[in-house]
C-alpha cells in the first residue's frame, strides 16, 4: 500500500512544532500547528487547506503571518480551528493591519475560523473583500469529536489542560483505495487523470450502480463508461485507511491521559510532545508538559504502531537520543506488563 497521508515535522524536535501533512496526488495539505513555518517552501504553503492550532502560545501560532500574507489576493477559502479565544486571537492578528485598500482585489481570501470549547464549537467567517470584518453572525453548534471533514477523511479533536484550553488532533482516512495496475490493462484502460475523479467517486461513496465514464484513449474524443461498483471490484481494493494524531503541550493527569489515549488510540503514527525527562517531572508538571517516559507510556497505552516525540526543553539539546531512549523503553515496559 502506498501511504496517502504523508506527515513531516517542519522543525527539529527543539523548535517550534508544526506538523505539515500532504495528501498523495491531491492539491491541498493540512497543517497541525502554526508556529515558525519558514523552512515550508511558499508552493507548499499555498496548497494548504486546513489549519489546526493547538493553542496560540507564540510558538504555535507565530506562522499566520505568512500563511496570511501568501495567501491574501487569491480566491482561497482556508479553515482554521483552535481553542477558547481563538477568535479573539485571530481577530488581534488582523486587527493589526490596515486593509484599505483590499476592497480593490479582484480575488478574495476568507477565513473560515472555528472556535472549539468543551461543549460547543463557534464559526465565523472573515472576508478579505470585507476587510476582515465579519458580515454574518456567528454559528454555534454543540461540541462533536468530529470538527473537520472532507470526501475521505476525517480530523477529530479533544481539549486537553494546559493551564490553559489546549487541542490534540487525529486525521483518520475513512478507507485506502490502492489501484490494481493489472486490473486496468485487463480493461484495455490506461492510467490516467481518471483515477482521481474515480477515487473520490468512491470516497464520496456514490451510487454503485450510477456509470462512470473514462476518456477513450483508443477513441479520441470518445468515451467508455462503467457502473462504479463494477469498475471497483477490477480495479481497486479497498484496506483501511491512515491514522495519524498529533498531542502538544499538555499536563500529566488522569483526564487528560484519559483523551489522549482515546483520540490517539490504535494510530498508524502519533506525534507526541516529550519536552522533559522523567528526572525532571516535577518541572514538567510545572509547566504542564509531559515527560518522555510518559510520552512512551501513553503512545503504549493508545496501541500506536509509531510514535515520535518531538517538543523538547532546550536544556536537552544535545541529549536527544536519551529522551529517545527513555520513551521507548517506558513504551517496551507498559507493553511487556500489558500483552
Amino acid at each position: 500500500m502506498h501511504p496517502t497521508l504523508h506527515p513531516r515535522l517542519l522543525n527539529s524536535p527543539f523548535e517550534d512544532p508544526c506538523l505539515y501533512i500532504q495528501f498523495l496526488f491531491e492539491n491541498y495539505s493540512i497543517l497541525f500547528d502554526l508556529g515558525d513555518i519558514t523552512r515550508l517552501p511558499s508552493r507548499d504553503i499555498l496548497k494548504i487547506s486546513h489549519i489546526f492550532v493547538s493553542h496560540t502560545h507564540m510558538d504555535h501560532f507565530l506562522g499566520f503571518d505568512r500563511v496570511l500574507r501568501l495567501c491574501l489576493g487569491r480566491d482561497k477559502i482556508l479553515y482554521l480551528y483552535g481553542p477558547a479565544g481563538f477568535l479573539k486571537n485571530v481577530e488581534g492578528k488582523l486587527s493589526g493591519y490596515s486593509w484599505n485598500l483590499v476592497t480593490h482585489y479582484n480575488k478574495s481570501l476568507i477565513l473560515n475560523v472555528t472556535e472549539i470549547h468543551h461543549h460547543q464549537m463557534i464559526t465565523r467567517s472573515y472576508d478579505c473583500k470585507n476587510r476582515f470584518i465579519p458580515m454574518e453572525p456567528s454559528i454555534e453548534k454543540p461540541f462533536q469529536i468530529d470538527v473537520a471533514h472532507r470526501p475521505g477523511w476525517t480530523v477529530s479533536a479533544a481539549v486537553l489542560d494546559h493551564g490553559i484550553p489546549c487541542l490534540a488532533f487525529s486525521i483518520a482516512e475513512k478507507f485506502h483505495i490502492n489501484i490494481k495496475k493489472d486490473g486496468i490493462e485487463a480493461l484495455g484502460l490506461t492510467v490516467g487523470p481518471w483515477i482521481t475523479a474515480f477515487k473520490q467517486a468512491i470516497l464520496s461513496e456514490k451510487d454503485s450502480d450510477a456509470i462512470f465514464r473514462i476518456d477513450d484513449h483508443r477513441q479520441p474524443g470518445t468515451s467508455v463508461g462503467y457502473p462504479l461498483g463494477e469498475l471497483c471490484r477490477n480495479i481497486a481494493s479497498i484496506t483501511p485507511g491512515q491514522k495519524i494524531t498529533y498531542i502538544t503541550d499538555v499536563a500529566y493527569n488522569d483526564v487528560n491521559a484519559e483523551k489522549i489515549v482515546n483520540i490517539a488510540r490504535n494510530s498508524d503514527q502519533l506525534f507526541i510532545e516529550a519536552a522533559f525527562m522523567e528526572i525532571h517531572r516535577d518541572l514538567a508538571a510545572q509547566k504542564y508538559h509531559l515527560t518522555a517516559c510518559q510520552a512512551g507510556t501513553l503512545a503504549a497505552m493508545a496501541r500506536a504502531k509509531h510514535f515520535t516525540i518531538f517538543h523538547h526543553s532546550p536544556r536537552y539539546i544535545g541529549q536527544e537520543a536519551l529522551l529517545n531512549a527513555e520513551a521507548h523503553q517506558a513504551c517496551h515496559n507498559w507493553i511487556t506488563c500489558n500483552p
